[in-house]
């Protein structure tokens, strides 16, 4: 039967990985597709100024959920508790998340903005959604073998 601090370690370091990942993928959506190739901004539906604002709020968001999975990632390192295969997986899963919900949700439900302008957009929403999706199955892979892992130890 495993410890609280080793369930505590486990759910923590999922945790982790997670909030990086969605941290990590929002920081290079912004860097790479708002900022260096210019293809969108967060809010598309209203002014270049208002468009550039909400980028910022975006880009501090992500960087917050960035350094805050790495502040709960280093106080893992710490105690000795990080299993690494858990954490990859729980980084995969929010980094295909954030994809996923930002192509489908954010692109198409509420039409906030697109991959591109003036573009068939059908390739780009499908080389997104499928990359989503790739991070998100290969996350949830690691996450379940790990799960299955610690209960063969129990």
């Amino acid at each position: 039967m495993p410890s609280d601090a080793q369930v505590d370690n486990r759910r923590r370091t999922l945790v982790s990985g997670i909030v990086l990942g969605v941290g990590v993928a929002g920081f290079v959506d912004e860097v790479v597709f708002h900022q260096l190739l210019h293809w969108h901004h967060f809010y598309d539906r209203s002014t270049p100024d208002i468009g550039l604002v909400s980028d910022g709020i975006f880009h501090a968001v992500s960087w917050f959920a960035t350094v805050g999975g790495m502040f709960l990632l280093a106080d893992l390192h710490r105690r000795h508790g990080v299993w690494w295969t858990r954490w990859i997986g729980g980084l995969l899963l929010g980094a295909g998340a954030f994809q996923l919900f930002d192509g489908t949700v954010q692109h198409k439900l509420l039409g906030l903005h697109q991959i591109r302008y003036e573009v068939d957009l059908l390739p780009y929403d499908i080389a997104w959604n499928v990359a989503a999706g790739v991070l998100v199955v290969v996350g949830v892979v690691l996450v379940v073998r790990t799960r299955r892992a610690s209960s063969a130890r129990e």
